[in-house]
């Protein structure tokens, strides 16, 4: 299979349900790299991690025997602490940033680069690469790029709750990738307003321009609507499959980007990409953390092998 490049960061996630679920999990850039590793692609992971998470993550994926730990460095600190609440009330998740690392040093990702088949930049933080270090990083590779906005929405704090904010910024972030990945919320944040989300009529012209950066496709999660898959030719909504019992939703973007890209790395197409990854998205919703999304994803394995194309 492919070799798949994977920019995040780790955090340690404290989630909180309105109904008194609670869960504590090292996740982050960890949920991407466990369904790389679960599908069985070699998996290079470029992300900073806190010192005092070192011997939870060494335990979490130590029998990942695909992952590339080259680009993982441990530096000092707790890490990227992140408390995460669900509540009815509010349309997205509330998320508190206790402590966060520095952005990670492109180093690694460079000297991999030529090396790379893909490459999946994942906004744990907000903090997690600066711009012009992403830019050397877009330029050196010669494979497709997918970007997943989600935190990089988010008001860069600590501390506090993080309201959403104007990303007046995205197309210098967005330059030269293939793939675009953003919730409603986060498509708000793209278009100027983040108090309220896009209407219908906003869509079109946001991927006529993501197609002007050069972009092949739009995915836009949409909870258990499903995903608004944007080509160039056409764009629909592709349904998920309700999930049984939900356990706890956090991850399941990831889920469906790594999913969904890997997908695309076996030669599917934008819709039948979508339509797996909000599959394995939607099953992950079932289960809790890092390492049952792993095991989801390796008894998944074989329906990702491959395959003719079904739209």
């Amino acid at each position: 299979m492919a070799r798949a490049g994977l920019i995040g960061t780790v955090t340690s996630d404290a989630i909180l349900y309105d109904d008194g679920r609670f869960f504590r999990n090292v996740g982050g850039v960890l949920y991407q790299a466990a369904v790389f590793c679960g599908l069985g692609f070699e998996t290079a992971l470029f992300t900073n991690c806190g010192q005092g998470l070192r011997t939870e993550v060494e335990a979490l994926c130590g029998d990942w025997t695909s992952l590339r730990r080259e680009g993982l460095a441990y530096v000092p600190g707790p890490g990227n602490a992140v408390e995460l609440r669900y509540s009815e009330r509010a349309k997205e998740r509330e998320e508190v940033l206790r402590s966060v690392v520095p952005p990670l040093d492109p180093s690694a990702a460079l000297g991999a680069a030529a090396g790379l088949d893909m490459l999946l930049l994942v906004f744990n933080s907000g903090f997690d690469i600066g711009l012009s270090d992403w830019r050397r990083v877009v330029g050196a590779v010669r494979c497709p790029v997918w970007v997943d906005v989600h935190s990089l929405a988010l008001a860069k704090r600590t501390g506090a709750h993080r309201d959403y904010v104007s990303l007046p910024e995205w197309p210098e972030w967005v330059r030269g990738a293939a793939y675009l990945q953003a919730n409603r919320q986060e498509v708000a944040s793209i278009l100027g307003h983040p108090e309220r989300w896009p209407d219908e009529s906003e869509y079109p012209p946001l991927f006529a321009a993501c197609f002007g950066l050069g972009l092949k496709a739009v995915f836009v999660t949409m909870g258990k609507e499903g995903v608004l898959v944007a080509t160039p030719a056409e764009s629909r909504l592709v349904r998920a499959p309700a999930a049984a019992a939900v356990v706890d939703a956090t991850g399941c973007g990831d889920v469906f980007a790594a999913a969904a890209f890997a997908r695309l790395a076996s030669g599917a197409s934008a819709f039948s990409a979508a339509a797996d990854g909000a599959a394995l998205a939607s099953a992950a919703a079932g289960v809790a953390g890092v390492r049952q999304t792993y095991e989801l994803a390796v008894r998944s394995r074989t329906s990702f092998d491959p395959r003719p194309e079904a739209d």
